[in-house]
């Protein structure tokens, strides 16, 4: 099996593959302090609540967006499965030329989201990922990627005016009924996801006419979902297309790969 593993701001999404099929997904919280050692068992314990054997990892791949925390994940998988996953990065093989300023500051998910939105629909595409931000990232007809729009996301947004607005408490994100919110619940509710989908509209709208063409839209992210209802642009919802990005990553680079075990490891006993 390959893990394939997301390291995000909020959470870490970790994905087990059977060839191209997603057989097991699982999400943790993304906590800095935890050590290797920490999410060394974390990993075996995730294994051993879907009764999957440790000896069924054969290869990993990992993308992260947390400096800190990639040297720690792949300490982990080093010393749990004694395995030398892939890292997501400058060398590895993207099959997508990256037209940006400065291709090192672009999130490894959004090279990942990009790679695996060409892959599926072999033409134009705009990926919106509902994260910590909500990011917008185009490809081109020739599968370039041309850059994109970063803004506040969801729960960024509104964790920031309840900080900053006394009278205001938190709220379920739930969509509300109708967007002329009758009481402050309601009209929180209607700002900050029926607004956000406003907002991807627009930037989408704007986006297509600077490019000049029309682009297959997909959304994905924790909260793409919610939001998806009431933007009128997005035209598709994967909750796992970094994942699936991964996936072909580890693919076109599988010769790189550290398939083999690892000689600063040994091998990890089964979990119980």
């Amino acid at each position: 099996m390959l893990l394939a593993v997301d390291i995000g701001n909020t959470n870490i999404v970790f994905g087990l593959y059977e060839g191209e099929r997603l057989v097991h997904t699982f999400r943790v919280s993304t906590v800095r302090t935890r050590t290797e050692d920490e999410y060394g068992v974390l990993l075996l314990d995730l294994l051993n609540l879907r009764q999957v054997s440790v000896a069924s990892i054969d290869a990993a791949i990992v993308a992260s967006v947390v400096p800190p925390l990639t040297d720690v994940m792949v300490a982990a998988i080093r010393h749990a499965f004694s395995r030398e996953p892939l890292v997501v990065g400058p060398g590895l093989k993207t099959g997508v030329r990256i037209l940006y300023d400065n291709p090192r500051e672009i999130g490894a998910d959004r090279i990942v989201n990009a790679v695996a939105a060409f892959e599926r629909v072999k033409g134009p595409a705009i990926v919106v990922d509902f994260g910590t931000a909500t990011t917008f990232d185009c490809i081109s007809p020739k599968g370039e990627y041309l850059g994109g729009v970063i803004v506040p996301g969801i729960q960024v947004s509104l964790d920031g005016l309840l900080q900053s607005a006394a009278k205001l408490s938190r709220v379920e994100l739930a969509v509300p009924e109708r967007v002329l919110g009758r009481n402050t619940t309601h009209a929180l509710q209607s700002g900050v996801l029926i607004g956000h989908a406003a907002l991807v509209d627009g930037l989408l709208e704007r986006l297509e006419a600077e490019l000049g063409y029309s682009s297959t839209v997909i959304a994905t992210g924790g909260r793409a979902g919610l939001v998806a209802k009431n933007a009128r642009r997005i035209g598709s919802v994967d909750p796992n297309l970094t994942l699936e990005g991964l996936r072909i990553l580890y693919e076109k680079n599988r010769d790189r790969s550290g398939a083999q075990r690892s000689p600063r490891a040994r091998p990890a006993p089964e979990s119980s």
